[in-house]
């Protein structure tokens, strides 16, 4: 759970954020993971897209040239060609929340590394 980007100022919809998970550093599970986008009452953010989280399940987002997935975080759109890896955020601050449900090896032992998110603007 992070309330703050990799540099350590609070989320805000007053910004946009990039979640890049690298080729191959995707979260490897047998269930599935999500990320999910809650204000700061833990309650999930109206959107005018009805998209509270993204993940394995999601089956909506596209991966980057090269395998990455980037994940776009921010109140408005990042555009019609990246929407489908859109996570919309509220005008203020917000929490994120990572789970994974049947964690493989890598996570279990803490060598897979969550990468930071990324301010934008």
């Amino acid at each position: 759970m992070t309330e703050k980007d990799k540099d350590g100022e609070k989320l805000s919809g007053a910004n946009r954020y990039l979640l890049k998970f690298e080729p191959g550093k995707i979260p490897e599970v047998s269930e599935f993971w999500s990320l999910t986008m809650y204000d700061l009452t833990f309650n999930l953010v109206q959107n005018p897209i009805d998209r509270w989280a993204m993940g394995s399940l999601t089956g909506e987002y596209m991966l980057a040239d090269g395998g990455s997935l980037e994940i776009y975080i921010q109140h408005e759109s990042p555009g019609a060609e990246k929407e489908a890896n859109w996570l919309p955020a509220p005008k203020d601050e917000f929490t994120l929340v990572f789970r994974t449900y049947g964690p493989s090896e890598n996570l279990i032992n803490q060598t897979w590394e969550m990468p930071g998110l990324i301010r934008l603007a």
